[in-house]
């Protein structure tokens, strides 16, 4: 929605209300913004994020915003224009990526985001393992480019099959890991295949890397074979990103002998399959083996993160591939950043090392699947208009289909302006969408209480007046 026009509108209105106000003079709260222009909580962040990238306002966390000082300079005011011709005409565009990322305006219900409440996070145990990690010899040092050795030995023993530790790289998390994959495994202009509807970050990271995004539909046992293998013969794509188990946002889990089609066509077709296996750790119910322990001719790169399951800030991820693909990876993130801070891997050593990891896990899939089955119900039973694809066996979504007649982006505009954000469909999409969806998140609210206070918001804009 970074295009959209109420936030340029409101954008505009703000610029024209700082350049009266002295530097240091604060704007008018989120609330109070909301109520004057009739606008969103959504609409209104994104305005106040244009306006500090512009420099003219400076944000404030728990405070607001507050007018930028002036900024003096000799002569005539700086003339970046220049930068258009030499920048060309290739765009990185990280609007959707970042409205994900946002934290919610005051009294707003999230019924979006990709980690969890800090009340479901292990904070203590990580603090607790940080200060081990202190205490580990060299810990300061400069880590092996690959990763820690023992690090990446605990990756390869969660996925079992013939990996083994040299498959694995240690990297900043999973969105990095696909940023690495994608430049490593495709050239710029390459058509490259994802699941569709699919995580809006992987689709940023593809057109960041020049790739073309072609999709592939899924159902309720995800990404269709027979459609797979036509669309590689169609486009000659080497790569597939796929997301088999508790693909965001459909929650479809591929079956066992689905898994093994998808290997058997991206082989036949000479192509790598991306695996994003980013909710390994989301559920406590039976899931096939992943793809990459399926995988005897290195045809799966395999990402498996840390971050969902712990903290946002816990930017650990294990990348597994093989053969020349992978000295390639390898290259990519010593070209592009070095290596993981080795005190950050020091830490996730500890932490899944002790029992706090596995005592973690146990109540995280409890309460995961208690927060599901309460917004489901809460879905089903406010809003009947509104069909849930399919209720998943963990991870932290619901996909639901909007009735037809209604417009999506009023709806989510209209939700926020309610207090309860949710994530628009069509961002989920690498074309057309085929109709009105939202995905709705359980695990960014604080307690089930407030997830069916935001059920409620969001259903009394379905209701209309």
């Amino acid at each position: 929605m970074n295009d959209d026009s109420s936030i340029v509108r409101l954008t505009a209105t703000l610029r024209e209300e700082v350049s009266r106000l002295r530097p240091g003079d604060r704007l008018p709260s989120s609330r109070e913004l909301v109520r004057l222009h009739n606008v969103s909580p959504v609409t209104v962040s994104r305005a106040i994020g244009r306006l500090a990238a512009e420099g003219r306002v400076i944000t404030r966390p728990g405070s607001g915003a507050y007018v930028a000082p002036a900024i003096t300079r000799g002569g005539d005011s700086a003339d970046m224009s220049w930068q258009t011709v030499a920048l060309g005409d290739r765009v990185v565009d990280d609007s959707e990526v970042s409205g994900l990322l946002t934290a919610p305006p005051e009294g707003v219900i999230p019924l979006t985001g990709g980690y969890l409440n800090p009340a479901l996070r292990p904070s203590r145990a990580l603090s607790a393992a940080a200060s081990r990690a202190l205490r580990r010899p060299d810990v300061w040092a400069m880590p092996p480019l690959t990763g820690l050795p023992e690090l990446r030995g605990w990756f390869a023993q969660e996925l079992g099959g013939d990996v083994t530790p040299s498959d694995v790289l240690v990297v900043s998390g999973g969105q990095a890991a696909l940023v690495h994959a994608f430049r490593a495994l495709a050239a710029p202009g390459t058509p490259v295949l994802v699941e569709t509807p699919t995580y809006p970050g992987a689709l940023a990271a593809a057109r960041a890397a020049g790739l073309r995004a072609t999709a592939v539909p899924v159902d309720r046992d995800g990404v269709r074979p027979e459609l797979l293998a036509e669309a590689f013969a169609v486009t000659g794509a080497r790569v597939l990103l796929c997301q088999p188990t508790l693909h965001n946002p459909t929650g479809a889990t591929l079956p066992l002998e689905r898994r093994e089609q998808v290997l058997a066509i991206a082989r036949a077709a000479g192509a790598f399959v991306i695996e994003d296996d980013y909710a390994r750790y989301l559920t406590t119910a039976p899931v096939p083996p992943p793809l990459v322990a399926l995988d005897a001719h290195g045809t799966v790169v395999h990402i498996n993160s840390l971050t969902k399951a712990l903290s946002p800030s816990m930017r650990v991820a294990g990348v597994v591939a093989r053969g020349p693909a992978a000295r390639r990876l390898r290259a990519n993130q010593v070209v592009e950043s070095f290596f993981v801070a080795r005190l950050l891997q020091e830490t996730a050593l500890e932490f899944v090392g002790s029992p706090a990891w596995r005592r973690h896990l146990a109540a995280l899939g409890t309460e995961l699947a208690l927060r599901r089955d309460t917004l489901a119900a809460a879905l089903t039973a406010r809003m009947p208009g509104a069909g849930i694809h399919l209720v998943p066996r963990g991870g932290l979504h619901l996909w639901v289909r909007l009735p037809g007649e209604l417009d999506e982006e009023t709806v989510v505009e209209a939700a926020g302006r309610a207090g309860a954000l949710v994530s628009p469909g069509r961002i989920y999409y690498p074309a057309e969408p085929p109709g009105p969806r939202i995905r709705v998140t359980h695990s960014a609210a604080v307690h089930t209480a407030e997830l069916v206070e935001g059920v409620r918001r969001l259903a009394t804009v379905l209701d209309g007046p």
